[in-house]
């Protein structure tokens, strides 16, 4: 008898395998939109602020032509018109600061690919590693998240993060805005994350800065130049960083790394944007004063030093709202993105009111991405990127998507969990009857 030589290199092929033939498409992407379609009788969640109660809109082509009170002469005008009584439209959520499309396995190394080896990567690009066929997709899509921010991780400059539809047969489909800022993961004051008074002090943290002192000034001064004799990748791509053309995301949360940060990046000429900002309500005066907008992490995790209050992270959003400046919100990952809408929602319990939620995780996160021209709110002119509701999207009982827009295609809302779902319920009726 022959016995099979088995190695752990055979066990890598057997995994592979298995996680190649699980990972297929979840769903053919739609069609172009070849009839121009309105949809009446609906409450209408503009995005910035308004609702339209009894409301039409109307698109063609992938872009709205009409939002407004629903008259009878409109039905005319449109080759379908469907009846949305007692059900909401809300505008296409965006994930911001994910890394959706990049991993679809956790633990399975294979299927990870948001992080590149290096110390500097301003060049390396998020949208090339990104899975347009990922099975995580389905599943953001159906609570109403219908674009993300990917963004690269690891290293100091992780890279450039771009904006994404989430239906698309490849990257190239689906990218809505390219390269839209690179990131930097600012240095720690202190060795961990919890910055408290008894903490030891980062020895690295002068040699890093200015490490990143150096890395800027060169780039600068290579930007400078009308033709660099020879082209440096790295520093090509922060060209449009410092022409304003594309952010430069800073990753910190402590209120002394903030101010640190951002004037480091005034230095330059460059106004940031900060990702995290847990303590930014302490700073409030200055970040109004630079202008720098804030990407707050996930509401419901823990406050990340003792003596903070136990709701901090819930009251953030609230204290930024009232202060006037532009915020939105972020979850965390890849699959945690289905929770946006509710991380938006809880904030409501602490003050903000439900459209200035919404707000939070469509227009002002439009703004900060710089696409709120085309996508972000229900507006003339803006492209045909919402979901429809049979409740209030913020809310878990209420988020119930039965369609969804993307650019005007209807887009398959089945997705993976769903049918898993709808294969136990059936297993359980029929042990019912038995």
């Amino acid at each position: 008898m022959r016995f099979f030589n088995f190695n752990i290199k055979n066990l890598y092929v057997i995994y592979i395998f298995f996680i190649i033939n699980n990972i297929v498409i979840s769903q053919i992407p739609a069609n172009i939109q070849k009839e121009s379609i309105g949809i009446k009788n609906a409450t209408l969640h503009i995005g910035d602020g308004q609702i339209i109660e009894n409301g039409f809109i109307g698109f063609d082509n992938g872009i709205i032509n009409y939002v407004g009170i629903f008259t009878n002469d409109l039905i005319s005008k449109y080759s379908k018109v469907l009846d949305a009584t007692n059900q909401h439209i809300y505008p296409g959520l965006i994930a911001v600061n994910s890394n959706l499309g990049l991993v679809e396995i956790e633990a399975a190394k294979q299927t990870r690919d948001y992080a590149e080896a290096g110390y500097l990567n301003p060049n390396v690009r998020a949208i090339i590693a990104y899975n347009a066929e990922s099975k995580v997709i389905g599943t953001i899509r159906s609570n109403g998240v219908l674009l993300a921010q990917i963004v690269p991780q690891g290293g100091r400059i992780s890279g450039s993060s771009s904006v994404v539809e989430l239906d698309a047969w490849n990257w190239e489909d689906a990218a809505l805005r390219y390269d839209d800022g690179v990131h930097l993961n600012w240095m720690s004051l202190s060795p961990t994350n919890f910055n408290t008074e008894n903490e030891d002090k980062n020895d690295n943290y002068k040699q890093q800065k200015l490490d990143l002192e150096k890395f800027f000034t060169d780039c600068k001064a290579y930007i400078s130049e009308s033709s660099p004799v020879t082209k440096n990748l790295k520093f090509e791509a922060m060209r449009n960083v410092f022409s304003s053309k594309s952010n430069l995301y800073i990753h910190t949360d402590d209120a002394k790394e903030m101010i640190t940060s951002i004037t480091f990046a005034k230095k330059y000429g460059i106004t940031p944007v900060i990702v995290g900002g847990y303590q930014s309500y302490l700073i409030l005066d200055f970040l109004l004063k630079n202008n720098v907008p804030i990407i707050l992490g996930r509401p419901n995790s823990l406050p990340q030093n003792e003596d903070d209050h136990i709701d901090q992270y819930f009251k953030n959003a609230k204290i930024l709202k009232d202060s006037g400046l532009l915020y939105c919100i972020s979850d965390i990952g890849f699959w945690q993105q289905r929770n946006l809408p509710f991380q938006a929602g809880e904030t409501v319990a602490f003050g903000v009111d439900k459209e200035s939620a919404l707000k939070s995780i469509s227009l002002n996160t439009a703004k900060i991405l710089k696409i709120d021209h085309l996508v972000g709110s229900l507006q003339v002119g803006k492209q045909a990127t919402f979901s429809i509701s049979n409740g209030d999207i913020l809310d878990y009982l209420g988020n119930k998507v039965v369609a969804a827009y993307i650019q005007g295609k209807s887009i398959d809302l089945e997705n993976k969990q769903k049918e898993l779902y709808n294969i136990y319920q059936n297993k359980y009726k029929e042990s019912k009857k038995l």
